[in-house]
């Protein structure tokens, strides 16, 4: 399902999903050690131009609507914009200080799957809502 909507956004906006491999031997590591190690993960993998935006819960809750306006005012500005989902115990310190800008989809913990798949059908969404079509009923 994620890869449909993935495949449907790329008719709008260049759009990939990387998902950071899993640590190797995670349970005999402390929380903070994994954070440390997901967060090299991931800031090897960003550039110094891109705009970075974490999805926390922390993060500033938005509609549909205003996700698709935030998106578009965001992506005319970024020349690559990467959105990070952090790992069970979210980000490590070095991530949240290399981050742009925070959102959340809800206060709940979700699953990495669950996740993946709102947050790309939200960007579907979201370019349906910019677009003027009628997926999006409001």
């Amino acid at each position: 399902m994620v890869q449909e909507y993935c495949d449907r956004i790329g008719h709008y906006l260049p759009f990939t999903v990387e998902v950071v491999p899993e640590l190797r031997n995670a349970r005999a590591l402390s929380e903070d050690q994994q954070r440390t190690m997901e967060g090299e993960q991931i800031l090897r993998r960003l550039a110094p131009s891109d705009y970075v935006v974490l999805w926390d819960e922390r993060g500033r809750q938005l509609r549909s609507i205003e996700l698709a306006q935030w998106l578009d005012r965001r992506a005319a500005a970024a020349k690559r914009m990467v959105m990070i989902v952090g790992g069970p115990y979210g980000f490590s310190p070095a991530v949240y200080q290399r981050a742009n800008e925070k959102l959340s989809l809800s206060l709940m913990t979700l699953s990495h799957q669950m996740v993946r798949l709102v947050i790309v059908e939200q960007i579907y969404r979201a370019c349906t809502i910019l677009k003027g079509e009628p997926y999006h009923h409001e």
